[in-house]
């Protein structure tokens, strides 16, 4: 085996494997002021934000808020769900779809 891929393979995985066993290594047992833990509680719900929002709002790298926006329709629907169902995955994910195939039906 090449000893350069060897080398990457090895320095990509400690790269990889430093920014999660640090935190959780130095952090263990300690108690984090409620500041910084109200702030961490934010990330999870930026993070996924950050996944969904281009798909939802970008058709072919332009914006796209336009009613012919299919996925941006299914949204709304798809909160107003997880609001009354209080969060729920299956709900949210039956209702999205659901409203993408009806729109998808309807469209042809």
């Amino acid at each position: 085996m090449n000893i350069d891929l060897l080398l990457c393979i090895l320095g990509m995985a400690l790269v990889t494997l430093i920014p999660r066993v640090m935190p959780v290594t130095l952090l263990a047992g300690r108690e984090l002021p409620p500041l910084l833990t109200r702030w961490l509680s934010f990330v999870p719900v930026s993070v996924l934000a950050a996944l969904v929002a281009p798909d939802l709002l970008l058709a072919d790298g332009k914006l796209n808020i336009s009613g012919d926006n299919l996925f941006l329709i299914a949204t709304f629907p798809t909160l107003l769900i997880c609001w009354y169902k209080k969060g729920s995955l299956f709900g949210a994910l039956a209702v999205g779809m659901g409203t993408v195939a009806l729109i998808r039906y309807w469209m042809t």
